[in-house]
């Protein structure tokens, strides 16, 4: 049997947030190998599906990855030419929705009609009638006002749509490795049951799918883990073999780094059980694999090992939890902080004087107690650090009827004159909130399956 050249895999977005710059020297490095090549962008975190939920709700023909057109349009032209699929989870909760908008982009940028495939089946909602899936749903989950209910699918379906000739695959929710494991399974024929080669290719793009984080980005610490030209980190790109070893490494010309550190970091990445790391392919083996080097900014991970796919799917459920109230206001000068203090005692009475003083509120001093307080208020009450004279006090609170929502940001505001002196610099926010949680459901509730875009 002839062995099959390397499949290079390039990832040009690690979150609906990141950088729209990012794919374009990826795009051209993957040119440059002229060898197979695919580009992956990875948009979909757990709460931007639930926000795209109720963007379709309020129009049906969005829902879809909002910054699609800056992602993808700087590359398109190229990975046309070159013959670079595109592979992306930007289709959120509307991935037919999305293939209508690429082929939009792609008559403006004067392209030929794109061969898009479509990915469906994720949609717990649409999948079982409403009552059906509370009954079946956790205790916890049952009753609520739910947003979306999204199921995490695998890689056979887009290896297929690749395999029948797709340029683009817009998914919606699908395990995020998978979108570069099904490139692998189309390129190297891989079966669903070859459990090593399926795991190596998990993670594979497991690697690659938080962006700069494994170049660099996210690892950098100065004077700790000092990164070169941090601000320019490249995006990364795994080189994968038929064997199932890969090396990862970065576009060509750009800053950061890929190093054992940088790997060793994104491999553990929220892996709770090394040896178990479940996903709809294949439960993965991290616990004996090899990191070498190979070369500047190129490490090798061997050692991978694979078990058969778990009998369920893990499930993402968005439910409504009301609303978030946020106000924050500036102290600066001598007695800042008591007066910081003060300020967040007299939101408190002010509450309990208007019968909402069993309402949860968080008072946070920016940089002083903030990032290590919680909730209860503890380390507010017994932090005793050196007073700071320039202090940021922000307020929360959370509620289901958005009058009190109102309520709380309105007594922040007060605090410019009914307050402790010299505060400026009010900001106050009242936004819905979304509530997430996830669970385990049996892989026959859906139907994974996809179709060419009209």
């Amino acid at each position: 049997m002839t062995q099959k050249s390397a499949l290079h895999i390039g990832c040009g977005a690690g979150f609906s947030g990141d950088r729209w710059d990012a794919a374009v020297p990826v795009v051209r490095t993957l040119r440059a190998t002229g060898g197979p090549a695919v580009l992956m962008f990875e948009t979909l975190a757990e709460r931007t599906l639930a926000l795209a939920q109720l963007q379709r709700r309020a129009n049906p023909d969005s829902g879809w990855e909002p910054s699609l057109d800056r992602f993808v349009a700087p590359v398109l032209r190229d990975c046309v030419e070159a013959g670079i699929p595109i592979v992306g989870n930007f289709g959120a909760a509307n991935p037919q929705g999305a293939a209508r908008h690429l082929q939009q982009v792609a008559q403006r940028l004067g392209l030929q009609p794109l061969r898009i495939a479509v990915i469906g089946g994720d949609d717990l909602l649409a999948a079982l009638p409403a009552g059906q899936l509370d009954a079946l749903l956790p205790a916890s989950l049952r009753g609520r006002s739910l947003v979306s209910a999204n199921a995490y699918l695998g890689a056979a379906e887009i290896a297929q749509a690749l395999r029948a000739g797709a340029q683009v695959v817009v998914t919606g929710r699908v395990a995020d490795p998978a979108l570069a494991l099904g490139p692998i399974l189309a390129h190297f024929d891989w079966s669903l049951d070859d459990w090593d080669r399926l795991a190596c290719g998990t993670m594979a793009g497991h690697l690659l799918e938080c962006g700069a984080q494994v170049t660099g980005g996210y690892f950098a610490d100065p004077g700790v883990k000092d990164v070169p030209d941090v601000a320019n980190a490249g995006f990364p790109i795994v080189e994968m073999h038929g064997d199932g070893s890969f090396v990862v490494t970065k576009a060509d010309g750009t800053g950061g780094c890929v190093d054992r550190r940088t790997v060793t970091e994104q491999l553990l990445y929220e892996i709770h059980d090394p040896a178990a790391y479940l996903t709809p392919d294949v439960v993965a083996d991290i616990s004996q694999a090899e990191l070498s080097e190979d070369g500047p900014d190129r490490i090798r991970v061997t050692g991978v090992r694979g078990a058969p796919r778990p009998p369920t799917l893990k499930a993402t459920v968005c439910h409504e939890g009301g609303w978030l109230a946020e106000g924050e206001i500036s102290y600066a000068g001598p007695n800042a902080a008591a007066r910081a203090r003060l300020a967040a005692d007299i939101v408190r009475e002010r509450l309990r004087a208007q019968g909402h003083g069993q309402l949860p509120l968080r008072a946070d001093l920016i940089g002083v107690t903030s990032v290590f307080a919680d909730d209860a208020g503890r380390w507010w009450d017994s932090h005793t650090a050196p007073a700071s004279d320039d202090v940021r006090l922000r307020i929360a609170a959370a509620s289901d009827e958005r009058s009190i929502a109102d309520l709380v940001a309105r007594e922040v505001l007060a605090l410019y004159t009914c307050g402790p002196a010299g505060g400026g610099g009010v900001r106050t926010h009242i936004t819905p909130r979304l509530s997430s949680e996830s669970c385990f459901v049996p892989r026959e509730w859906l139907q994974p399956q996809w179709s060419f875009a009209a």
